[in-house]
């Protein structure tokens, strides 16, 4: 990924997204402290736009499109915090989006889809079924197919979460992030390698 990826790829992003998204609080507890025997910080993505910090991924994507993919709109498959973030990153600078989501999918994310002005294609509850309707839509529309964590764009997005991390915290050994598809942990490690001081990073 290095070969790839530098710190300055990064630190553009992070310039490119930040009229898009929010600076979320880093937040920590004295009796959490106490008990672990360590200083915790806890980076509140839950304060983010759309409640997540897909936002980021998404924001960044669709920000680096072409103005003829732009003018074709953007597809993903998710459901729910990416389908979201796609959406309403799209509705920022009036590109169309078709969202796949799972026929099981929370209504209220659902709802939220709708209200950043995606459209939504229903399939079954399957991976098969979610990435086979998606390559419907970018045969059928031209429309750019984004990834919800294997993107690149999507990856470095991810990443400035613990940038900012980092940059009020700038001295910590070690940070930790949850594994699902692998975006968010994929970028926490670059961050941490760009940005920190020997910091480790634990996916789990």
């Amino acid at each position: 990924m290095e070969n790839f990826i530098n710190k300055s790829d990064l630190i553009n992003c992070q310039k490119r997204i930040a009229p898009y998204i929010h600076r979320t609080p880093v937040l920590t507890s004295r009796i959490l402290n106490k008990l672990s025997g360590a200083d915790l910080y806890f980076k509140c993505e839950n304060f983010q736009r759309i409640g997540a910090f897909k936002m980021r991924g998404a924001a960044n994507a669709v920000l680096l499109l072409s103005d003829e993919q732009k003018r074709k709109g953007v597809v993903t498959h998710s459901s729910g915090n990416f389908a979201q973030a796609l959406a309403l990153s799209a509705q920022n600078i009036g590109v169309k989006s078709y969202i796949v989501m799972p026929s099981n999918a929370s209504q209220v994310k659902k709802d939220a889809v709708k209200e950043y002005g995606g459209e939504i294609i229903e399939c079954e509850p399957t991976l098969i079924a979610r990435e086979s309707a998606a390559k419907l839509i970018v045969d059928n529309k031209g429309a750019v197919f984004i990834h919800p964590y294997d993107n690149l764009n999507v990856i470095i997005g991810q990443a400035t979460a613990c940038i900012e991390l980092l940059e009020e915290q700038p001295d910590l050994d070690a940070v930790f992030a949850p594994i699902g598809g692998g975006g968010l942990i994929t970028g926490t490690a670059l961050a941490a390698h760009f940005f920190g001081k020997n910091c480790k990073t634990f996916g789990g």
